[in-house]
This record gives structure tokens, sequence and C-alpha cells, in this order.
């Protein structure tokens, strides 16, 4: 059975621009929630055996002059502390004085992690995750270029690789927008593991991409240019159950990961989850067909 992927891709890439559109809209009205890794300060992760509310939490805050504190729930009894930035003394005095305040109550308090980021480091990060992104898409521009350089009939190699990135943009994008909604209404907030998520979503989309358009360049070499549309679309379809059976492969530990792999990897976990599965949908629903709607375009032109 041949699915004709070709023939409804006019719906298949609205409906992934309106969703590209959607998440694009959500970035310029939130943003991103970004995390100490980015905005310098403490964090600082503790367990009690009876967890207080945060009210109370922000009032023994608030007495030691941490003012601009946040606290996120985690597990049954687990809290995330974010503050300014503390120094060791100041880490330990506020341990100290959490105990004391809840000891009456009968709450114990245990230290779980401790992490700080000063202003300089998080710029550096800021700065340096920035341009890892900007280079991994111009090496994938330059390497799908290359790799595809015999096939410059009926589009240019070239091409390929741009009509790649256009499939990775859906793919981060999607995530991000997914991101900035859970930052607004949940608090989530985007550190350097967030980052790394992107990186490998990159390489993964790119990676099913290739897959997909190596397969329509053997085609093309076997084959005549002259019906590109039936060319990639038999492409798509050889394809198809290699790019099902391999997301499915790569999702399953991560679904383990995210329902059992505790708090700290739950949301880099979720972002893969998301980034992998759109990268399997964009390399069948969105580079192949626009292949079809630039070889169109230039055959209208000529």
């Amino acid at each position: 059975m041949i699915i004709p992927f070709i023939k409804y891709s006019k719906v298949l890439i609205v409906f992934s621009a309106i969703v590209t559109v959607a998440c694009l809209a959500f970035l310029f009205m939130w943003g991103l929630k970004p995390g100490i890794d980015f905005t310098s300060g403490s964090l600082l992760e503790v367990t009690f055996n009876t967890r207080p509310d945060n009210e109370e939490l922000k009032k023994i805050f608030d007495n030691i002059d941490l003012k601009n504190t946040f606290f996120q729930k985690t597990g049954e009894n687990g809290v995330i502390i974010r503050s300014e930035f503390l120094s060791e003394e100041e880490h330990q005095f506020v341990l100290k004085e959490m105990a004391n305040k809840l000891a009456p109550s009968g709450v114990l308090v245990h230290e779980d992690r401790f992490e700080t980021i000063g202003p300089a480091i998080s710029k550096q990060l800021k700065s340096r995750s920035l341009l890892a992104i900007i280079l991994v898409n111009l090496g994938i521009i330059g390497y799908v270029a290359y790799a595809f350089r015999k096939v410059s009939r009926p589009v240019a190699s070239w091409k390929y690789g741009a009509l790649a990135i256009v499939a990775l943009f859906h793919d981060v994008l999607l995530v991000m927008g997914v991101f900035s909604v859970l930052g607004r209404f949940y608090g989530v907030e985007v550190d350097i593991a967030f980052v790394v998520a992107i990186l490998t979503v990159l390489g993964y989309s790119v990676n099913d991409t290739i897959v997909v358009y190596d397969r329509i360049r053997e085609n093309l070499l076997r084959h005549s240019a002259d019906n590109f549309d039936e060319v990639v679309n038999m492409g798509l379809n050889q394809t198809l159950m290699r790019s099902i059976n391999t997301t499915f492969k790569t999702m399953l530990p991560l679904f383990a990961l995210f329902f059992i792999g505790g708090f700290s990897i739950h949301y880099f976990a979720l972002a893969l989850l998301i980034g992998i599965a759109s990268g399997a949908y964009s390399s069948i629903f969105i580079a192949s067909p626009l292949l079809v709607f630039v070889y169109k375009w230039q055959e209208r032109r000529a």
C-alpha cells in the first residue's frame, strides 16, 4: 500500500505552520523562564519529614532578608528553593534557620543538593549556548549540501540543507513553545539541561530527515526526475516504518526517565520526548513535502 503523503502535503504544511506561529506567539508573549544557569543565584533542594506550606517557608526567608525567593514543591515532601546568590556561610545559616524555626513543629530538614551560579558564569553559559545552536545549524546546512552534491537536479543540493533547517526550526520552536506555556502557568524553568535537550533534538531530527532525503536521492539516481513528486512520495513510503520503529524505540527509555527518573531530569526527558516525536513528524510531513513545493515553484517560474 502506497500512502499518498504528497497529495495532502498542503494540509500538513498549513497545519505545521499554524503550530509554528502559535509557538512563536507564546514565546513573544511569555518567553522562557530562565533558571539559575542563566540568571545567576542559588538553588537549594531540601526534603522534610512533613512538608510545610510555601507561605511558612516564605516567612522564614523574609525574616533573614531573602525576599525574592521562589519555592517549588517536588516529590512527596521535597521543596526546591531558588534565591539570590548565597555564599557558603549564608547557605549554612539558611539551613540552620530553617531547622530551628521548623523544629518546634516536629519538622526535620534534610538537604539534598545545593548549587550556585555567579553572574559572570551565567552570562557566559547563555552566550555559549546560543553560539552552539547557531554553529550546529550552519554545520547541518554545509553537511547536507555536500552530501547531496550529486543530485543538484531538479532541486539544488543546498536547498536540501535549507529545508532540513526549516524542519528543525519547527521542532525546536515546538519544544520552546511548550516550555513557554509550562513556564507561564507552572513555573517550569529552562537551564543547561534544556539546551542539551535542544541540541539533541537538532541532531536526531536532522538524522531522520537525512535518512528520508537519502532514499529520495537514491530514487532520483535510479529513476527520472520528471515525476519528482512521485519519487519523493516513494521515498517517504520506503522509509516510513524505519522512522516509526526508530522513534518508538528511542522514546521508550525516555518515557521511563520521564515517569520514574526523578524531578531533576523530569523536564529534560519531556523536552526530548516532544522534540524526538516532532523530529519524526517533520521529516515526513514537512521536510519532504517542502521539496516538492520548491520543485513546483521552480517549474512555475521556468
